[in-house]
């Protein structure tokens, strides 16, 4: 579905991604990891079109989406929940959510308020909220659902849980567990190494903005050593 393939990235004159190497399969759970400061970010600023790589390619659905603006890549389904979440503060929960509302595809089981609702009850229960009120943990809920709200065809989470209390992290952890279920593709960066494991098909560690490692979720968590090399766990 995504293939990210020798991609470099500049901030002015400083290079950040040298040469970064990643695939995400169709109905598959890849995370990207490394330690802060690395390019995770980055890199997914590249694939969202929020910066312009200045070498290499990346692949969407076998359309080559470097270049392309972002608008014009979420309307080719990938869906970015940024890191800081950034919801609309002055906008309640249900017009957040159907700001976004898009079903280009046609899909017969779209997402739409009622599935948001359905994965995320405490939305709904606080529809009429403006977005800025609201929990650390329910702005995240929000930022998901409006995602989703998309019907993107590659969910993309930048600190999927970075700040948040951990009974609301394990309940955001069991949504993405769901949505995995349903076939969902979804490239991840967060530091929860135990959660990631739970649902993660394949990792990807940077460093310095190099790819370092890639591989399968049983060879990550057997060798203690390179998650310690560059992980530091």
């Amino acid at each position: 579905m995504l293939e990210v393939a020798n991609i470099e990235a500049f901030y002015g004159r400083s290079q950040a991604l040298f040469g970064i190497e990643l695939s995400v399969a169709d109905g598959r759970v890849v995370t990207l990891l490394g330690r802060n400061g690395m390019g995770k970010t980055t890199t997914v600023r590249t694939i969202t079109g929020l910066m312009s790589p200045k070498g290499g390619t990346i692949t969407f659905r076998g359309q080559r989406i470097s270049g392309l603006r972002p608008h014009q890549i979420g309307r080719l389904g990938i869906a970015l929940v940024p890191e800081g979440r950034q919801v609309f503060p002055t906008l309640s929960v249900r017009e957040n959510l159907v700001a976004t509302l898009a079903n280009r595809d046609g899909r017969a089981t779209p997402w739409n308020l009622d599935r948001v609702y359905a994965l995320f009850p405490r939305l709904q229960e606080r529809a009429n909220q403006l977005g800025g009120s609201l929990s650390g943990g329910e702005q995240q809920m929000l930022a998901i659902g409006r995602a989703l709200m998309t019907n993107p065809h590659l969910l993309i989470l930048d600190e999927a849980t970075e700040g948040l209390a951990p009974i609301i992290r394990r309940e955001i952890y069991h949504c993405l567990s769901g949505l995995k279920d349903d076939g969902e593709s979804i490239l991840i960066i967060d530091k929860n190494i135990n959660e990631l494991s739970r649902i993660a098909d394949q990792h990807v560690i940077i460093e310095k903005g190099q790819t370092r490692w890639s591989g399968d979720n049983r060879s990550f968590m057997a060798d203690s050593d390179l998650r310690r090399r560059y992980l530091g766990v």
